[in-house]
This record gives structure tokens, sequence and C-alpha cells, in this order.
């Protein structure tokens, strides 16, 4: 329920969005979720913020988040994971499932804080800030947390998408192997679509099914991500499927979405709505993200970020060589 004394805050983060989708046409290398974080932030830390404006934030930073994880289900269809050879398929699964044990295992080992850690790794194994939104209202208590994740895979997805097609240029990899580095390792869809294009078309096309079909994964991912940073609690297995409305909700619409072809206007419309609310969403989160947390937390995730992303390609690589045997 919007109370009216969250209205200030809601029309202020609605003011900056404005300000963020228009600026979105001179920054066009920055999607309007990076852009309406990294706007949040310098804001939240340059301006002083009235304190009867916080309900209204907080309200935009929780509840549209939720609400965008709804919106952005209409953009995951299981067919992706049917149209792929059973043998990239099983490379795909294993690398996104291994690697969500290895977050799990690494941070607690190398002590990186568990919210940042697990969020980073999430968006690094399937699809970048969608994957970090869908999990994180069921895992992070510190929205602080969810902006430090976020800055670091699109950090890398950037990094990863000019360096890696210069890289595999020097390799001696088929048309599939570049695809699959490509699309089972970079961060976004806009990473993969960037990345695979620059080399080939037939790498772009092959890539970007891939990546579609690691998307198509995020709902299994979600369950299984929380099962395991949820195992050693006292609930049964029961309990750990009682997830809440929203996750329940994007599971039965991407459901419906790879039963029933529905009109692609309806798809992409919902999918551009769901970007719109998580712009939102990430505006908000950015205004409560203060500098000196994002450095503290932001040192420990670039380098757990950083480790996770290179783990993520020796996997793929692992894949290949299962395969042959």
């Amino acid at each position: 329920m919007i109370q009216k004394t969250n209205f200030s805050g809601i029309l202020f983060t609605i003011a900056i969005a404005i300000v963020v989708f228009i600026s979105t046409h001179f920054f066009s290398f920055l999607n309007s979720i990076l852009l309406g974080l990294l706007f949040g932030i310098v804001i939240g830390n340059t301006v002083k913020i009235p304190l009867y404006f916080q309900p209204g934030i907080a309200f935009m930073g929780s509840k549209m988040l939720e609400l965008s994880i709804v919106f952005l289900a209409f953009g995951i269809n299981y067919t992706h994971m049917g149209k792929l050879g059973w043998e990239s398929f099983i490379i795909i699964g294993f690398v996104v499932f291994s690697l969500l044990l290895i977050t799990v295992y690494l941070a607690k080992k190398m002590n990186c804080p568990s919210s940042v850690g697990w969020l980073v790794g999430f968006g690094t194994a399937i699809c970048g800030s969608s994957a970090i939104a869908a999990l994180a209202p069921s895992i992070n208590k510190n929205k602080e947390d969810v902006g430090v994740a976020m800055a670091v895979v699109n950090l890398y997805g950037t990094i990863g998408m000019l360096v890696l097609p210069l890289l595999l240029t020097a390799f001696s990899f088929s048309t599939l192997q570049s695809s699959l580095i490509l699309g089972g390792t970079l961060h976004s869809v806009g990473n993969v679509v960037g990345a695979g294009y620059a080399m080939t078309s037939e790498i772009g096309e092959q890539s970007l099914a891939i990546k579609l079909a690691r998307v198509a994964l995020l709902s299994p991912g979600l369950i299984f991500f929380n099962y395991l940073t949820q195992r050693n609690s006292d609930k049964n297995w029961k309990q750990h499927l009682k997830l809440p409305w929203y996750l329940w909700a994007f599971i039965a619409i991407t459901i419906v979405v790879s039963i029933f072809n529905l009109p692609k206007p309806v798809i992409d419309g919902a999918s551009e709505i769901g970007k719109i609310i998580l712009t939102f969403a990430m505006i908000a989160i950015g205004l409560t993200v203060s500098f000196a947390a994002l450095l503290q937390s932001g040192k420990r995730g670039l380098v757990f970020g950083l480790l996770l992303f290179i783990i993520q390609l020796f996997l793929v690589l692992i894949g290949f060589l299962l395969l042959k045997n």
C-alpha cells in the first residue's frame, strides 16, 4: 500500500527517472538500469535529501524491484533450451549450476560480504542485472549490496564484451566453441550481442541462442540458489519451496510464455515495462548507497566478481574437454 507520506520520495525518484531516460539518448552505451543506479548514487552522495522523502524512496527500492521481476519474466522462454544441441545444453547447465555452488563456497571462504558475493555470483552465472534483481528481495536486506553487485557485474560484462572477441581470434576455436564461450560467460544479453556480432554474424546468432538458454535457467537457478543459501536453516524441503509471491508469478509467467505463442508486441512491451520499473528501483537503491560503503564492499566485490568470471571461463573449457572424451 502507498501511504501519503510516501509520495514525496516517489515523485522525487520519478523526476530523476525522467532525467535518466532522456540521458540514455546521449549515453547510448549505458542502459537506463545502470544509468539510473549511477544517477542515484551521485545524487544520494551530493544532495541532502529530506528525511520525509525516505519512506517513498524505500518503497520504490523494494516494491518496484519486486514488481519489475514479474514483468521481466515475459522475456524468458524455456523453448530456447530446446533449440540448443544436447551437448551445448549440457555445457551451459554444467557451467551455471557449478558456478552457483562455487559462489556459495567462495563467498564464505573469502569472507566476501555474503549478500554482495551471492548477488555477484548469481548475476555472473545467469543474466547479470535481471538475475540480481530477481534474487535480491529474497536474500538481501541491505539495498546497498544490490547497487554494489549491479556495478560489479555490469563492469565485468562490459570488459568481457570488449576483450573476449580479441582473445578468441587468437585461438583456433570453432564457431560453436566461440559462441559457447561468449554466450556461456558474458553477463547480459547486450554483452553477448555486442561481442558475438563483432566477430561474425554466425557467432552472433549462436551465442545469442546460448545466452537465451542460460537466461531460461533463471527460474530453476533461483530455487536452487535459495536452497543453497538457506539449507543450514531449520526449514524442511517444503518450506524451501515457499517462495515470495513475485517469484511464483515470475515462474508462472515464464511457463505461460513458453507454452503459448503470445504476440511479440505483448512480450516486448511487458519486458520494456519491466526495465522501466527496474530503473525506478535502481535509482531508489542508488540514493541509499554511500560512497564509503561502495568502496568498502566494492573492493571485495570486484575481486570476487573477477575470480568468478575467470572460473566461469574455465568451466566452459572443461565442458569442451568432457564432451570430447
